[in-house]
């Protein structure tokens, strides 16, 4: 018997597998496959609300693309023509992959073999019926996408019909330092996400949470929404997933923080709405 899987368990050695394990995401609504390339709990940033235990400043390793395609083949056939949803309980409603997201313990598109990687799931994904019917996923906090390999990655997502799930919490220099601990300006933030938007499907996942009793402060709230008037104009996003914590936090900061209230999530998607994007609120 495995354990139960639920969207606050995102761990992922929960099956045990080097690359592969499974998610329950509330954002996607159902089994959520993801793959993680980086192994050594490494990433260009520090989130303060990462769960990865460990997390250190770093590129992610060199990848065994052949345990990849036996992880992923087998996985998959356990998924679809074994009993893996009764081992984990997985709830009747949810028992349908929704898709494959390329996440894990870092940021993932620091693998010198991304386009390759990206390359070999589509394939593996497509004959095992998985796609077109699912989503095929990147999660990244894009800071890495003026690089030509990760340019060459996305083409080949996009040819799988893929989407890019382009973090951006912030628009401000200390906001971004403050949740990020990133150096990266939000200018450069902003062209590559418009480099993204041009060589795949975009969206924009934008997390927003109570630091140290400051809800959310209106200096925030009102250059976010300046930055989506330059977005409109520069970019093609016009999705945008607004959430707020839901797990407990693994960095120096957890004690600091926690999740903002429904009702101003609600608010905020409403202000940004009302600039023509399409948005949508989990917490």
């Amino acid at each position: 018997m495995g354990s139960k899987l639920s969207i606050n368990n995102h761990r992922s050695d929960i099956i045990g597998l080097t690359y592969v394990y499974p998610v329950l995401s509330r954002r996607a609504g159902g089994l959520s496959i993801g793959i993680n390339f980086n192994t050594n709990n490494t990433c260009n940033w520090r989130c303060i609300y990462c769960q990865v235990p460990n997390l250190t400043i770093g590129t992610a390793p060199e990848l065994d693309i052949g345990l990849l395609a036996h992880e992923l083949r087998s996985f998959l056939d356990d998924v679809l023509n074994g009993d893996f949803y009764d081992r984990f309980e997985v709830n009747q409603d949810k028992r349908i992959i929704k898709d494959i997201a390329i996440a894990g313990n870092g940021e993932p598109t620091s693998l010198k073999a991304f386009a390759e990687a990206i390359a070999l799931i589509g394939q593996i994904a497509t004959e095992a019926g998985v796609f077109p019917a699912g989503d095929y996923v990147l999660i990244t906090n894009g800071s890495l996408i003026h690089q030509t390999r990760v340019q060459q990655g996305l083409k080949v997502l996009s040819g799988y019909g893929g989407q890019v799930w382009f973090k951006f919490d912030s628009a401000t220099e200390a906001g971004r330092k403050l949740l990020n601990n990133t150096g990266q300006s939000c200018r450069a933030a902003l062209e590559n996400l418009n480099i993204s938007s041009q060589l795949c499907t975009t969206k924009l996942q934008t997390c927003v949470l109570d630091y140290d009793q400051r809800g959310l402060p209106e200096s925030e709230k009102q250059a976010y929404l300046d930055a989506l008037k330059d977005i409109k104009r520069h970019s093609l996003v016009r999705r945008i997933m607004l959430y707020t914590i839901a797990r407990p936090s693994l960095q120096p900061e957890a004690g600091l923080l926690q999740p903002l209230p429904l009702a101003t999530l609600d608010a905020f998607a409403d202000d940004i709405r009302q600039l023509g994007f399409d948005v949508s609120v989990s917490v």
